[in-house]
């Protein structure tokens, strides 16, 4: 649930019901005569008013981030004089970047541990002093349907530490990779073309090397002390526990991920699905559904819902349900109250894509993060249903186009049960 007082945040959304009413038409005047909905003020349902209540926060604290981490054992769970022994503390972490040795680039002044280069954590706070950077973005695993948290990352551009070794040419691409615990076979890497670390195309975030989520130091749960975040990017491109950047020659990307037939180079992609949905409702009678979309590289414009009568038969060649009655939700605007322990419940000025004065969003729903949704439905017959929902991007693309593949981000509907008894 939030942390702004269930009042706050249902004022904020108290022209919901208001709204659906109104685009009900007809059949919505009848099913909701007799309910609070007719009233001459504004109305706001009790079934709405639940469902917002029990809404998530819009930021994660650390603490309720999923995890996915890799490791045996996982680095986190490390004891502190472990985590000290390996660096990965503030205060003993060292970052090594240096040419691939198998195709080298070529570079004028490496750091390394062995000569005493390696940037401590000392060194890249002096950096953050001039080039930090903070920014939206929800974490997402490229296979896992539901985001693993959202939150504001703060760190320093990694380009601003590339310049500090001094390429000079046969750089295509750079990788990296965290501890996990000195065993060749568990090491973790991803990769990026060198272009996307020294350039921003389309407006995008620097990639960076994170310490800092939600304004509080990252755990070791979440990759502290330092991590790299890749704003556009799912999960497996932003390597926890980061000890080595690596400067190659290698023209193709060589992540831990192609292993599993991934496909490396997907960016986020919008996709809708439910948060609250009541298994088991009275036929005829208005019920509401919440839920959050997030919100890809392409954005979103619309988040709909579908309930189907388990009786009757979608359209044949329908595959992704595109001739199907589906029904507008409403987005929710920008929270008042943010969640996720930010210190005073503010967005701390300058974050890129927050206005530097109020603290408010520039755009909403906004890219490379999540929003929510909610409806209220006037009510179904008696029997077996199935809810769907999906996004419609600002490309006018439905879910789960335009990529519907596995291995490029999770693209598949959401079925949910839903039982109407009389």
């Amino acid at each position: 649930m939030s942390n702004q007082s269930p009042q706050q945040f249902l004022d904020e959304h108290i022209e919901l019901s208001r709204r659906w009413f109104l685009r009900a038409g007809a059949a919505g005047v009848v099913a909701l005569s007799c309910s609070p909905l007719a009233a001459k003020e504004p109305p706001f349902h009790p079934a709405m008013r639940e469902a917002l209540a029990k809404l998530e926060s819009y930021m994660t604290s650390q603490d309720d981030f999923r995890d996915v981490s890799r490791g045996k054992p996982k680095p986190h769970s490390l004891s502190k004089e472990k985590l000290t022994e390996v660096g990965l503390t503030r205060d003993t972490w060292q970052l090594e970047v240096d040419v691939d040795a198998d195709k080298p680039s070529k570079i004028g002044k490496p750091m390394t541990k062995a000569d005493g280069t390696a940037l401590d954590f000392q060194g890249l706070m002096k950096l953050g002093k001039k080039h930090a950077v903070r920014f939206p973005k929800v974490m997402t695993c490229l296979n896992i349907g539901c985001p693993l948290g959202m939150g504001i990352w703060e760190g320093v551009p990694l380009r601003e530490v590339l310049w500090q070794v001094q390429p000079r040419q046969d750089l295509r691409r750079v990788f990296y990779y965290g501890y996990h615990n000195d065993k060749p076979e568990q090491m973790f890497r991803s990769s990026l073309p060198v272009g996307r670390i020294l350039e921003d195309p389309f407006d995008l975030p620097p990639v960076i090397l994170c310490y800092k989520l939600n304004g509080q130091w990252l755990t070791p749960e979440r990759g502290g002390p330092v991590r790299v975040v890749v704003p556009e990017a799912y999960g497996f491109k932003s390597i926890k526990w980061l000890t080595n950047v690596v400067l190659t020659n290698l023209a193709t990307a060589n992540d831990t991920y192609e292993k599993g037939n991934n496909d490396l180079d997907s960016d986020l992609k919008s996709f809708a699905a439910t948060l609250s949905v009541p298994k088991i409702v009275k036929a005829d009678t208005p019920f509401a559904i919440t839920g959050y979309a997030q919100s890809g590289i392409s954005g979103v414009s619309k988040v709909q819902v579908w309930i189907q009568n388990d009786d009757e038969t979608p359209a044949t060649g329908d595959k992704y349900f595109l001739k199907a009655p589906w029904q507008d939700a409403e987005i929710l605007k920008p929270p008042q109250n943010w969640g996720g322990d930010l210190a005073d419940n503010r967005i701390s000025s300058p974050t890129m894509g927050f206005d530097k004065d109020s603290g408010r969003p520039l755009t909403w729903p906004m890219r490379l993060a999540k929003v929510h949704w909610a409806i209220l439905h006037p009510g179904l017959p008696e029997g077996e249903h199935t809810l769907r929902s999906r996004t419609i991007d600002e490309k006018g693309h439905a879910q789960p186009m335009p990529r519907p593949f596995r291995k490029s981000g999770h693209a598949a509907i959401e079925q949910v049960n839903i039982q109407v008894v009389s």
